[in-house]
């Protein structure tokens, strides 16, 4: 049941026939409107605990969007009532994956990271998942990787991770050399399978982003991360936009930001990938 107050809010835009509540993420309150002019979904929150949530999905997604490279479910509304933000957009209604659904999915993913910025990082910050994502601009990704994304995890995680906090440090002072050097890639920025939808037309949509201007192999390593992505998914992205030799052995490098952003939403159960994966680099 979608709150009353919420009710009251759209009344003067629709009619609200049924709210039924679905899955959505692990941290809001999503339902599928059937109203008397179309069928919306809408992610509710607390506006305290999350400030600016939604306002920074809308503009990611937004984002996304204005490349025309996939599907991206368009934004009708964001806003606040009485204490709630919600979300109200288009709904995806799923389909079957066709034959090629993967394979397109790489080309329109190679497609978007080909839209660039002069700088890594993003004009405002967002979240990823629960967790505030911080996006300062900066002219190098190493120091961009370092500042905006392990370090502030780190923060969080040090009584977890404080036993092997100098492997980050001599991670840290080899960075630059880790990665081949290219142009910033517009970025998804949470890319595991929960995050995509396949519609009624077989084409993968992508939402729930935590979008900004960063290297492409993050996104492909976390393709790689929980699985659920085919060969063929690769395949099409690499006929787009080629990745640079030695991309698989910097998979585990790129994961260690959503590592240890799971170690801060889900506790010590990850912290072992995460040293795991730092032994590699150190």
């Amino acid at each position: 049941m979608l709150p009353s107050h919420l009710n009251r809010y759209f009344e003067d835009r629709f009619k609200i026939r049924e709210a039924t509540s679905i899955g959505g993420g692990c941290i809001n309150d999503c339902y599928k409107l059937d109203t008397s002019t179309g069928i919306y979904f809408i992610k509710l929150n607390s506006a305290v605990t999350y400030p600016g949530m939604f306002e920074a999905e809308k503009k990611g997604l937004e984002l996304l969007a204005s490349t025309n490279t996939m599907p991206i479910p368009k934004i009708l509304e964001t806003g606040e009532v009485n204490g709630t933000s919600f979300l109200l957009m288009e709904f995806i209604e799923t389909g079957k994956p066709a034959k090629d659904t993967m394979l397109n999915f790489g080309r329109n993913l190679a497609a978007l990271h080909r839209h660039s910025s002069g700088h890594y990082g993003l004009e405002y910050d967002n979240y990823i998942g629960s967790l505030p994502q911080y996006n300062q601009i900066k002219d190098s990704w190493g120091d961009f990787f370092i500042r905006m994304r392990l370090l502030p995890q780190l923060k969080l995680a040090k009584d977890l991770v404080s036993f092997f906090i100098l492997d980050f440090e001599n991670l840290f002072s080899k960075m630059d050399s880790l990665f081949p050097d290219e142009r910033p890639a517009l970025l998804h920025g949470d890319l595991w399978n929960g995050n995509y939808i396949v519609n009624t037309k077989g084409d993968a949509c992508l939402v729930d982003p935590a979008a900004y201007y960063g290297h492409r192999e993050m996104d492909i390593a976390m393709t790689k991360l929980f699985g659920g992505f085919t060969n063929e998914f690769y395949e099409g992205y690499n006929e787009v936009y080629p990745l640079e030799s030695g991309w698989r052995s910097r998979i585990d490098l790129c994961n260690l930001y959503p590592l240890l952003v799971h170690v801060n939403l889900f506790g010590d159960s990850y912290v072992k990938q995460v040293k795991k994966c730092l032994k590699k680099y150190v």
